[in-house]
């Protein structure tokens, strides 16, 4: 069992869209969170490809992690993930192998099969050239067989990468159900799960992984990353009080009205029915709530569940300053 502070630990940045806030608001905030990760010993940041998601600006991810790449010095960033079936292997190929070749050594491509939208949005996405995702095991073939010169035989004939080939991109498979978990212990890949998306079925794929794992070029063992919801503050009633944010974007989901992140409140009682407190925390049965011994005695208790070789934490927070704090202060539990 690995213990809590030699575990890596990394940013998953939704972008979040404030109420009262615009996108271009929202694009000033990864960067600056980024250096500060970066300061604070977290070892990637990486960004996740949603659409028409009023309350997310990551939209356009390989341009994100273009400028925080371009504004940090040593974390690695990558996409938390790229949803493969929404784009031609070939022109993420290529949007990787460019990131790679400005920011050599620090670019991670995570892969999701999902498509990061609402069926509105996948139709005008994937329109003439997207799949549903049946094929994203073909896909990733052909994608890992634009960086490799030797893997002619997985991409269409004549047709090449530049720039991607011959590149050192590292590939991960994300996902939230079984499906992924399977298909990267297969292929002996890295894979992270989504704990913040789907909770009960984090144990089963994480089993899912390691069983059926396969040592490869890549990883001679297995590699598994746990995605958390957090929200540290010096007090956990701040605490508390801070994540009612995420507590309200994830009823606004249930509800079928995503929109912006919405300020906290001292109270969620009069938002929501019991119906839907019920769901809302059962979805976030994985959250790690509190100041720093709470986080401390909760993050424990996940990696003896989860037995996770790396953490990468999103947190949902409506202001910055209080979003900079909680990062900061899981960065000090972590490193203990």
């Amino acid at each position: 069992m690995n213990k809590l502070q030699d575990i890596p630990f990394s940013v998953l940045d939704l972008a979040p869209i404030a109420e009262g806030r615009t996108a271009a608001d929202s694009l000033r905030n990864p960067l600056d969170l980024a250096q500060h990760a970066e300061r604070w010993g977290y070892r990637r940041y990486w960004l996740a490809e949603h659409h028409n998601m009023p309350g997310i600006a990551s939209s356009a991810t390989s341009v994100v992690i273009g400028h925080v790449a371009a504004g940090t010095k040593s974390i690695r960033v990558g996409s938390g993930g790229i949803m493969l079936p929404n784009h031609a292997p070939l022109m993420i190929a290529e949007q990787f192998g460019t990131l790679e070749s400005l920011f050599p050594g620090r670019i991670d491509l995570g892969l999701g099969r999902a498509p990061g939208s609402d069926q509105p949005a996948s139709r005008a996405i994937r329109r003439g050239f997207g799949s549903d995702g049946s094929d994203f095991p073909e896909q990733l073939a052909e994608l890992r067989a634009y960086f490799d010169p030797e893997a002619a035989d997985s991409r269409p004939p004549g047709v090449r990468a530049i720039p991607g080939e011959g590149l050192n991109v590292p590939i991960w498979l994300l996902g939230s159900s079984g499906f992924s978990a399977r298909l990267a212990g297969q292929l002996g890949l890295p894979f992270a799960f989504a704990s913040h998306f789907a909770p009960d079925y984090l144990l089963p794929a994480l089993h899912l992984y390691r069983s059926s794992f396969q040592p490869s070029g890549v990883l001679d063992k297995p590699y598994a990353m746990v995605g958390l919801s957090a929200v540290a503050a010096d007090s956990s009633e701040e605490a508390r009080r801070l994540a009612t944010s995420s507590q309200q974007q994830a009823l606004s989901l249930i509800r079928g009205r995503p929109g912006k992140l919405k300020p906290p409140v001292d109270s969620m009682e009069e938002l929501w029915s019991p119906q839907e407190r019920a769901l809302v925390l059962g979805r976030q049965q994985y959250a790690v709530v509190g100041d720093k011994a709470a986080v401390l005695e909760r993050m424990q208790q996940i990696l003896e569940e989860t037995e996770a070789d790396e953490w990468i934490i999103a947190s949902q927070i409506y202001d910055h300053a209080a979003r900079l704090r909680s990062y900061e202060i899981l960065a000090e539990v972590l490193q203990k």
